[in-house]
């Protein structure tokens, strides 16, 4: 901070095989929480029901939204490199 003033960051522009990743890292982050909702669900006590149904319903459209993302892109998703993101998304918590 110079003179009382925040100096700017430089905001450089992701590449497109950036930004592929980043939409198969959502893809696997929001079928991991459509899971999640849809255990919670199962064990869900009577207040609760109606919230995780709609946490179902929710994290439902986002992936079908992200999917079409992907499908539009022609961006393929293997089994192998699903594992290998979870694993790498695993190592940096």
């Amino acid at each position: 901070m110079e003179n009382g003033f925040i100096k700017e960051t430089e905001i450089t522009e992701k590449t497109d095989e950036e930004n592929d990743l980043e939409l198969i890292k959502s893809v696997i982050k929001s079928k991991l929480n459509l899971e999640v909702a849809r255990k919670n669900y199962e064990y869900a006590e009577s207040e609760l029901i109606d919230y995780y149904a709609y946490q179902i319903k929710a994290e439902q459209s986002k992936l079908d939204y992200l999917l079409k993302k992907v499908k539009n892109k022609a961006l393929v998703l293997d089994m192998i490199t699903e594992i290998k993101l979870r694993l790498s998304e695993n190592e940096a918590i």
